[in-house]
């Protein structure tokens, strides 16, 4: 099973602009960059779209590998999207938190994991409360 640590709410996210250069940078062969900046970019404005309902959780576990959600992550959650299949969710199982994807399989619902080594858990309405929809996974690439 997954555990979550709850980092924090957004309630009114300050804005800090930031530069966003105009050029792309190729994954590839390295090509000469050019500094010409387009403008100013505020994370805020992309990774969250209603302060009031977003949260902030650190992933932990393997579960959702597959989904390129690993061990450390941080994920935006958003408590008023309304969750539907195939959205990856934060819930409470019987007590337990956990990130799973949301699927319909035969007229039941399931919290299926992205890796083979664990389990679908199937949902009832007593046992689960789905606490948001991910809608953004922020992965720390440079460990200092």
């Amino acid at each position: 099973m997954d555990y979550i640590l709850v980092l924090s709410f957004v309630d009114s996210p300050s804005k800090l602009d930031l530069p966003l250069f105009g050029s792309q940078v190729p994954a590839g062969f390295p090509s000469p960059a050019d500094d010409h900046i387009e403008g100013k970019l505020d994370l805020n404005e992309h990774l969250i779209r209603r302060p009031a309902a977003t949260f902030f959780v650190r992933a932990a576990g393997e579960s959702m590998r597959g989904a390129g959600i690993f061990d450390g992550d941080l994920l935006v959650v958003d408590r008023s999207i309304t969750p539907q299949s195939d959205d990856i969710v934060i819930a409470i199982l019987h007590g337990d938190l956990t990130v799973k994807r949301l699927k319909k399989v035969a007229g039941q619902w399931h919290l299926a994991a992205e890796n083979e080594d664990y389990p679908s858990l199937a949902i009832s309405d007593d046992g689960c409360e789905i606490w948001g929809v991910i809608t953004t996974s922020i992965r720390r690439h440079c460990g200092r």
